[in-house]
């Protein structure tokens, strides 16, 4: 799970400033705000570190990709090559990481909590550069050991830390080499030292880590009349919701069972999703089930009430075909994961906008094979009514404030920034931001206005005639 995040140079954001993350964090804000920037750099981030070219600091992405930048000073805020693109990324361990110095075998270090610092720089050919990268790995909010591998003013390459010595190998003065895409030292450069085989344990915790952050974009896949399935297991639902029916039937196939939270009854997993689509209100039952036995081929059924007859997913109202996917990725992705939504509410009458507060605050709590999931929602939303329901739920007691994120972004100039809303016990915003949803004490005293010279005119033409 994501706990901070802070971004500097890239896209609108100049400087983002410190990010708390939390189980449920919500980004509000006016259109090209600069929202979507912030899950745009970890999905560049995913694919840099699943592509094969391992001396590419940042894949930035082309027409094939889940994500295109463009160019490094498309990346840039103000297209400035002189600036560095820097981010900084911390993120809970699933379990505790050991390091020990082979050299001195009293010297231990654990911890659960991993951190990564990056810089990187324009080269001669305008392409991203690693100019210093840092790990450093606490245990509470105790840091134990931190690495660093930094460029001097010469733009030698220098490994240091402040609790760890490193030695180095007889016979291997060689120099470093660059490191491997963003994050990674190469084998060559760890095998000049003695004990610096730990460093690719870390390497290992942020490529976990990236591979655990799912994206849902804010435009999904028109429903189907058939929907084709042979058996695989897809990662996520797709970036458009795309494998939201494959990822139902391969979840039930796996015999995967879930429950909301600690209490509560546990489902099989198509299930699960038929009883939350019936307590949203769009549907009274649903079912996935294949046109015929041993076909590939499966079709969505669904009543919109309980006496209504079966029919099928194209043949009911837009909406649930919209909000099946963004339910089905925040119960199907793995544990101990960060699922990136765009719009989730998008199609959706506001009473089931309201409704979805309630998903997903049950997504951070819920249970599978009587484990916490321990899964992170980070939602970008234009509704006001989801807020609402989410306020309500941190004053009744259902979700902490501490698990609760809320941030407003707005554009300021040329740079976008980000207010974080403290948000309290009772489920009040202590510092409600200007025209947060428009400007409504404006519209109903222009309405006033407009009524009153509106009833003196017809009052005068009365009087006229």
């Amino acid at each position: 799970m994501l706990t901070h995040l802070h971004i500097k140079n890239f896209k609108a954001w100049k400087d983002t400033g410190p990010i708390r993350l939390a189980p449920l964090t919500v980004l509000f804000g006016a259109n090209s705000a600069g929202k979507s920037s912030l899950g745009h750099l970890l999905l560049a981030l995913q694919q840099t570190a699943r592509s094969t070219d391992r001396k590419r600091a940042l894949h930035m992405g082309d027409t094939s990709s889940l994500i295109d930048l463009g160019t490094f000073t498309d990346c840039l805020h103000g297209h400035d090559l002189k600036q560095a693109l820097s981010f900084e990324l911390g993120w809970n361990l699933p379990k505790v990481l050991d390091v020990r110095d082979p050299l001195q075998p009293d010297s231990r270090f654990q911890g659960d909590g991993m951190r990564l610092d990056v810089s990187m720089v324009a080269n001669k050919a305008q392409q991203p550069e690693v100019q210093a990268l840092r790990y450093a790995m606490s245990s509470g909010d105790r840091e134990v050991i931190d690495v660093t591998l930094e460029r001097d003013e010469r733009r030698k390459l220098n490994l240091t830390s402040s609790q760890y010595g490193f030695k180095m190998a007889d016979g291997r003065k060689w120099p470093l080499e660059e490191p491997e895409k963003f994050y990674r030292l190469s084998d060559t450069s760890m095998a000049r030292y003695k004990n610096a085989g730990f460093l690719a344990d870390f390497a290992l915790a942020a490529e976990s880590m990236l591979e655990r952050i799912s994206y849902l974009g804010p435009l999904r896949s028109h429903p189907q009349r058939i929907y084709q399935w042979s058996g695989e297991t897809p990662a996520s639902v797709g970036q458009m919701g795309e494998y939201a029916v494959a990822a139902i039937l391969a979840a039930q196939g796996e015999g995967r069972r879930l429950n909301r939270q600690a209490g509560h009854h546990t489902k099989g997993f198509a299930e699960f999703i038929a009883a939350w689509l019936k307590d949203l209100g769009v549907i009274d039952d649903f079912a996935v089930r294949p046109v015929a036995v041993g076909r590939k081929e499966y079709e969505v059924l669904v009543k919109t009430h309980n006496k209504a007859p079966e029919v099928k997913i194209t043949d009911v109202g837009f909406g649930i075909s919209q909000v099946l996917p963004a339910l089905v990725q925040a119960f199907y992705c793995p544990p101990n994961s960060t699922v990136w939504m765009e719009q989730p509410e998008i199609h959706l009458h506001p009473q089931v906008q309201a409704e979805l507060a309630d998903v997903f605050i049950s997504a951070t709590q819920a249970r599978e094979d009587g484990k916490p999931r321990n899964v992170q929602l980070i939602v970008e939303s234009h509704s006001e009514h989801f807020l609402n329901r989410l306020q309500r739920r941190v004053a009744e007691g259902m979700i902490k404030p501490a698990d609760v994120a809320v941030y407003f972004c707005r554009r300021a100039g040329s740079a976008t920034e980000l207010e974080p809303l403290r948000l309290n016990m009772f489920g009040e915003i202590e510092n409600w931001p200007e025209h947060f949803f428009g400007d409504e004490m404006a519209d109903i005293a222009g309405r006033a206005l407009a009524a009153m010279h509106r009833k003196k005119e017809l009052k005068l033409q009365g009087s006229a005639q």
